[in-house]
């Protein structure tokens, strides 16, 4: 089975999914009922936006998929006036990744007040990202963004929001994404001082760099160390691209260049995707699992030519292949479970659409090679190619 026949038939397994009531809507998991924000990008009916976005990039749309495209335009196009959460994963930034990936004319305006949270998933870093990308005004965000900083050991430190009894230091809810949304929204000194803490507290054994996922540990009962986008190097390694493309050669005596190889050489090292001991690597998705680090290697490899990314991002393929159930969907695994094998989920971040959307990548990446066109999106338009890149918007963006 080939990467793009197996994508093919996860995204054919997510369309049947699709239901309607006043728009499109899509179950987080099978079986499974309505999200608790149905339109959002994380779990809901903006996520299928990229994959669409990714087939058009070698056959036409079906007429089901071009009515799916359509229907979700109009129904976020119509949401977005009274939305209150305004955040890139569950809100307004979303609807707005969406429009602009399906339908460039109905973007809706980003000029928001701060949220209460600081981080990508949730917070102004995930807005700020998205209003660079769109190349539309930050306004005072970057502002409220560095004033919500804690002085902490060689820098700067952003908890997911004030009070929050615990820092998650990588790249969806800590420092890593916020230093990275600062770095591209010109507020370099600020990001160089969230790195210098980073670098202060990572461990940088063995040409490595790796970050634990929650301090102090005892606050979630999680393995210390994951290699994931939201809590690994994988997805850290993105605020290194995001100081390269701001200009900034080194902090703190380290390439910042060979920071970002480090992430990657601690994820490729790491034993992943193998399900090494309970609790290790149970999930398959793109936000916590093999499809999200697989296409971080994709963006390293078209990047900076290392075929060792290529290779890497095929062996999260492979074991895509290898895990998915009847050759269209996953099941994850929570061990602390009667149940350990969850419900196939369906969207973007947790589910068969984004893993879809990875594979066919990856198979057409091997088919064209490092030069094959980017759908590029908030979280990691600054860490390829500029002149791959094919999002509305984000193709004029210097390297």
């Amino acid at each position: 089975m080939t990467y793009r026949t197996l994508g093919e038939s996860a995204w054919a397994w997510v369309l049947d999914q699709v239901q309607d009531s006043d728009g499109p809507w899509l179950p987080v998991s099978v079986p499974g009922a309505l999200a608790g924000d149905r339109d959002s990008l994380y779990a809901g009916i903006a996520g299928l936006a990229p994959v669409l976005a990714e087939i058009r990039q070698y056959r036409a749309p079906t007429a089901r998929e071009s009515a799916l495209a359509e229907a979700i335009v109009a129904r976020l196009a119509r949401e977005a006036a009274t939305r209150t959460d305004v955040s890139l994963f569950d809100g307004l930034a979303g609807d707005a990744t969406a429009l602009r990936l399906l339908d460039p004319g109905r973007v809706p305006a980003l000029d928001v007040a701060p949220p209460e949270y600081h981080d990508i998933i949730s917070g102004t870093a995930g807005v700020l990202l998205t209003q660079t990308w769109l190349g539309v005004d930050t306004g005072t965000l970057p502002d409220a963004l560095v004033a919500g900083a804690e002085p902490a050991p060689g820098g700067l430190d952003w908890r997911m929001k004030p009070g929050h009894p615990s820092s998650s230091p990588n790249y969806s809810h800590g420092t890593a994404g916020v230093a990275a949304a600062l770095a591209l929204t010109g507020r370099v000194d600020a990001a160089v001082q969230g790195v210098s803490h980073l670098l202060a507290i990572a461990d940088l054994s063995g040409g490595g760099f790796v970050l634990e996922h929650t301090i102090p540990r005892s606050t979630r009962e999680v393995e210390p160390v994951t290699y994931t986008w939201c809590h690994g190097p994988a997805g850290t390694s993105h605020v290194f691209a995001a100081l390269a493309h701001a200009g900034v050669e080194s902090v703190g005596g380290y390439a910042v260049d060979d920071l970002r190889r480090r992430c990657l050489h601690s994820t490729l090292s790491s034993g992943i995707p193998q399900r090494l001991r309970p609790g290790f690597w149970d999930n398959d998705g793109r936000c916590c699992g093999t499809a999200g680090v697989g296409d971080i290697l994709l963006d390293a490899y078209q990047s900076l030519g290392d075929g060792r990314y290529l290779d890497g991002a095929r062996r999260m393929g492979d074991a895509l292949v290898e895990r998915a159930v009847d050759g269209r969907y996953w099941r994850f695994v929570e061990y602390r479970s009667e149940e350990p094998l969850l419900p196939p989920g369906t969207g973007w971040m947790q589910g068969a659409a984004g893993i879809a959307a990875f594979l066919l990548r990856l198979e057409r990446v091997l088919e064209r090679g490092p030069s094959a066109p980017i759908v590029d999106r908030p979280d990691n338009w600054f860490a390829v190619p500029a002149g791959l890149r094919v999002t509305t918007g984000s193709a004029d963006r210097s390297a």
